[in-house]
């Protein structure tokens, strides 16, 4: 019957009419229900998760081939996720998929991770919006994680279809208000039942405590000094409760502009600069209160720049960087190479996919934000100059290099623990407007934009150049950007602090109504099994040596960087390059003698910094030490994990650098077992298989993927397109290079 097993329906591209004729009426396959009912998957509802609609005799399509193969089953909408519950279960429980999410299934969709809903009428591939006149035969989702499914429709009742795709559209685009997210009726449902992670030592920067621990840590308590000024955020509703501001500043300043004009600490180096940020007083036109305004900035930056002892240097980003407009266009062009609806799709783009990819600019701006991180790190590092970064809300691109500065300069941010409370300090109690960012409201006037993403890609590119530096994996940087659209937490869901606490109660008059207490995106427990968060803890971390009392501070394990060069490296010349690319605008703009003073000045800086990139990269690398990325063009890389794992033409098997930190890990494994036999402890075996998960140790069934597309297949030949046949070769030359694969992860 229809509604069991895995079948094959029509498809591919311009797919003949099927020849067979089915005798089994759409009465007779409804009227077996209660059978295929009993051997369907249960769907499991959170705390507070309500069924809103579903439909019966659904085909999920396999994504892999153009035959579009699939499984039959139900497909369900709550106010939490889209769900897709398959008639074989045994297909899906297989213990080798240990990196189960306990949340969210391998066909459960959160409603914030939708992306864009088609449908398919008489074969053409239409967006779906609003009220529709005419409902499809099939339904392709798009979502946010970069996933696609597709769902056919044909043999599903016609009342179910109309419900199930005006539910999902609905339920998916129609704008909401904060209050109707599933976040707080989760919260409320889940009151008992917020257990948090006793091994989650994250510093959430909520306390006046947590901010003199910070500056205590960081030996910045002797120029600085936390403030409580906007304790009730009775100053401002864009500034957190606690936070850090020079210490000659009067308080009384602080409530000027409501917070506004003001130097806020984000990070003191071991020489004593520090790194602070700056939002943008309200502009004014009465020529009193401009003036008024012009005379508070000149106290405050008499405050911080006190020469000789005390220089700080500006770093406009409103107008000397990135717009979020450049961010927003340049990652819709990305996603678009990776939102792939079958094989052959893959193998036609794959022909332009350097173009394509050159031609969104993402890579680039992944590379001028490392750059201009690396700048600010040389001001702090090589100039003894504090660095202050202004910005209209200082609350996006602030947030970004702040966060960057401090990854590449303070090890204690590489850290899984140290890296969770810096994206505390610096995203969540810095305001960066994750609501409006990620659009989880759906406002029609507002575009997502990735700011978050970026910063990740960013971290991503340090990670995949330096893994030795960081205590936690790729895998840990792919799962938290998954947990943007995870409305169970709290922490990517709001604009502010004070939206939060306003929003959950804990700033409410009435005393009788207890505040709700949502889950932090840091308790992994969760999301994931103890066995699966081992993935997010990197066995190869270089922990930091204990150094002899005699031993010298300038000793250091080998640098490896040699391993991942690519066969041609690029040099810049002084004259030409990213090197130059900041003069040009303002010499356009800039007339008469003022243009050779600033010419000399900024050729001067771009040397400084040449020469301070260069040095260090010639250096062996000190894990535990400063940490630059390289950023010449083939350096930056694609996130291979995070775009690619749901390609399945994408993925090597057995394979990748996965199959590397395999062979790896057996290495120390085996050195493990060594020790302990020399050291007659037999009774402690399997000491390093605690940090080692069990799948890692057999590189041949896994893939470069891992641990996302292990249990994947991909077609074993490609579809080649005929109109790039002849630039391919003959068939002969084809055959040569049938096993010639390009990691993609590489790029």
């Amino acid at each position: 019957m229809l509604g069991k097993g895995v079948v094959g329906g029509g498809g591919g591209t311009k797919a003949p009419k099927p020849s067979f004729v089915s005798y089994v009426r759409p009465e007779e396959i409804h009227t077996n229900e209660k059978e295929v009912t009993e051997k369907e998957v249960t769907l499991h509802l959170l705390p507070g998760e309500q069924l809103l609609c579903e439909a019966s005799t659904v085909l999920k399509y396999v994504q892999e081939d153009s035959c579009q193969r699939g499984i039959y089953g139900k497909l369900v909408c709550t106010d939490f996720k889209i769900a897709f519950l398959g008639d074989d279960e045994s297909a899906l429980d297989n213990d080798e998929t240990q990196f189960k999410n306990k949340v969210i299934g391998e066909n459960d969709i959160t409603l914030h991770c939708v992306d864009q809903i088609y449908g398919v009428f008489d074969e053409k591939k239409k967006p779906l919006f609003g009220q529709l006149k005419k409902y499809p035969e099939k339904l392709i989702i798009h979502c946010k994680d970069l996933r696609v499914f597709h769902f056919g429709l044909r043999y599903t009742k016609e009342e179910e279809v109309k419900r199930i795709v005006s539910g999902i559209i609905h339920h998916t685009q129609a704008p909401k208000l904060l209050k109707r997210l599933f976040l707080f009726s989760y919260a409320a449902a889940a009151q008992n039942n917020t257990a948090t992670d006793p091994k989650n030592h994250t510093v959430m920067f909520d306390t006046l405590k947590d901010w003199c621990w910070e500056l205590e840590r960081t030996k910045g308590n002797v120029k600085y000094k936390a403030v409580s000024v906007n304790e009730g955020y009775k100053v401002g509703e864009r500034l957190p409760a606690y936070f850090v501001v020079p210490t000659p500043l009067p308080e009384e300043d602080v409530r000027c502009f409501q917070g506004r004009g003001i130097p806020i600490w984000c990070w003191s180096c071991h020489n004593g600069c520090a790194l602070l940020k700056m939002s943008a007083l309200p502009k004014e036109q009465d020529d009193g209160l401009l003036q008024i305004q012009k005379s508070f900035l000149d106290g405050i930056y008499k405050t911080i720049h006190r020469p000789p002892y005390e220089i700080v240097k500006t770093e406009d980003l409103s107008s000397n960087f990135l717009s979020l407009q450049d961010i927003q266009t340049a990652y819709s062009k990305f996603k678009q190479l990776f939102l792939i609806d079958n094989s052959t799709e893959f193998w036609d783009t794959d022909i332009k996919w350097f173009s394509l990819l050159e031609s969104s600019s993402w890579l680039d701006i992944i590379r001028r934000c490392l750059k201009k991180a690396i700048e600010i790190t040389e001001c702090l590092e090589a100039q003894n100059m504090n660095v202050l970064l202004l910005e209209e809300n200082a609350s996006d691109l602030c947030c970004l290099l702040s966060s960057l500065v401090q990854v590449m300069m303070d090890p204690h941010c590489r850290t899984r623990v140290g890296f969770q409370s810096l994206v505390q300090k610096e995203w969540i109690m810095g305001g960066h407007c994750f609501l409006d960012r990620c659009n989880h409201l759906r406002q029609s006037d507002k575009e997502e934009v990735p700011v978050f993403l970026l910063f990740l890609d960013c971290v991503w590119q340090l990670v995949h150049q330096h893994p030795p530096a960081f205590d936690f994996t790729e895998t840990y940087l792919t799962v938290l950007s998954d947990s943007l659209y995870l409305p169970i937490f709290s922490t990517f869901f709001f604009n502010s602090p004070h939206q939060k606490d306003i929003n959950m109660g804990r700033e409410s008059q009435d005393t009788q109504s207890k505040p709700l207490n949502l889950l932090t995106v840091w308790d992994w427990s969760v999301q994931f099994e103890s066995k699966a968060q081992m993935l997010l803890k990197n066995p190869l971390y270089v922990e930091k040596p204990k150094l002899d009392k005699g031993q010298r501070k300038g000793t250091h394990l080998k640098h490896q960087r040699q391993l991942s060069l690519p066969l041609t490296q690029s040099k810049s010349s002084p004259k030409r390059g990213f090197f130059r690319e900041e003069t040009d605008h303002l010499i356009k703009n800039l007339l008469g003698r003022r243009i050779s003073k600033l010419i000399n000045s900024s050729d001067e800086l771009q040397d400084n910094f040449r020469e301070f990139y260069e040095s260090w990269h010639s250096k062996p690398t000190d894990y535990h030490g400063l940490l630059l990325p390289h950023i010449e063009g083939p350096e930056i890389k694609v996130w291979a994990q995070r775009y690619l794992r749901w390609i399945p033409e994408a993925q090597i098997l057995g394979g990748g650098r996965v199959a590397t930190m395999s062979k790896l890990l057996e290495m120390m494994e085996e050195v493990e077992h060594l020790q302990e036999k020399i050291d007659e402890r037999h009774h402690s075996q399997g000491a390093l298989l605690a940090e080692a998960p069990p799948l890692l140790r057999s590189s041949a069934r896994l893939s470069s993927l891992f641990p996302f597309a292990l249990l994947q297949r991909h077609s074993s030949k490609p579809v080649l397109p005929t109109s790039g046949w002849k630039a391919l070769g003959d068939e002969d030359d084809l055959a040569k290079r049938e096993d010639e694969f390009v990691d993609l992860g590489d790029v």
